[in-house]
């Protein structure tokens, strides 16, 4: 004899949704939810100088992005910050950088100052806040030692990403990666530079080249993070005040 399911979880579910959010069954046709874990964020280390917790991938970047916008009182080039969804899935959708939005708002801020768009464009830069995995002495495989992202080293630049070398990466110019190494310098910001994982044993992408094929000039810069992609990711306090420095002296210059 066949069993019956037993319903009872999901209808006790959907009444603590009904009565606390006036969410019905049919809502899940179009409702974007997800369960993730529902903890604080919490100090790590003896010295307390490490952060732990859910989804610093990419929350750990947006935050400096604010924070780093909001003291840049006077720019001297037009500033802006973007914050896109769906980069986890590659970016599709009409709200990722895969859309034409940041092609459009450049079009319409070009026409309004007079300007040709193609050289606005091509004389905008471009940093791709993402960030990096942090060199894991449990996975050593995966990374290069020599050439791998680390904790309290600062602010990470990834000049390309990638599979298999630089499969489908965004890749700046010698040229750019001098400017932002020169900025950083000068800003006194703290940085190091790393590839993302051993070529054929880690890779990554970004939002970076979809925002190069608009003929921006486009590097990643990040923050580094250990245990990427866990429910408990780990981050260091003197890595994320880096980042902002180094947002800031770049959204300022």
């Amino acid at each position: 004899m066949q069993s019956v399911p037993d319903n009872s979880i999901r209808l006790n579910i959907l009444k603590i949704l009904n009565e606390n959010f006036g969410i019905i069954e049919d809502d899940f046709v179009s409702a974007e939810l997800c369960a993730v874990p529902a903890y604080k964020a919490k100090d790590i280390g003896l010295d307390r100088s490490l952060i732990g917790a859910y989804a610093h991938d990419d929350r750990v970047c947006a935050y400096p992005e604010l924070t780093a916008m909001f003291e840049c009182k006077n720019p001297k080039h037009t500033a802006m910050i973007i914050l896109t969804d769906k980069e986890e899935i590659g970016s599709e959708g009409n709200t990722s950088m895969q859309s034409s939005f940041l092609s459009d708002i450049i079009d319409d801020l070009s026409e309004t100052l007079g300007a040709r768009a193609h050289n606005v464009r091509l004389h905008s830069k471009c940093i791709s806040a993402d960030v990096n995995a942090a060199y894991d002495p449990n996975y050593t495989y995966v990374f290069d030692a020599n050439n791998s992202a680390r904790l309290n080293h600062g602010a990470c630049i990834t000049k390309y990403t990638g599979a298999a070398g630089k499969v489908a990466a965004n890749d700046a110019s010698a040229e750019y990666t001098a400017y932002i190494r020169k900025l950083f310098n000068d800003n006194k910001v703290q940085w190091h530079i790393a590839e993302f994982g051993k070529v054929d044993g880690g890779n990554a992408g970004t939002v970076a080249k979809f925002v190069a094929r608009l003929n921006i000039d486009t590097i990643d810069v990040g923050v580094p993070v250990l245990s990427m992609h866990a429910p408990f990711e780990i981050v260091a306090k003197t890595d994320v005040y880096a980042m902002h420095l180094a947002l800031k002296a770049f959204l300022c210059d």
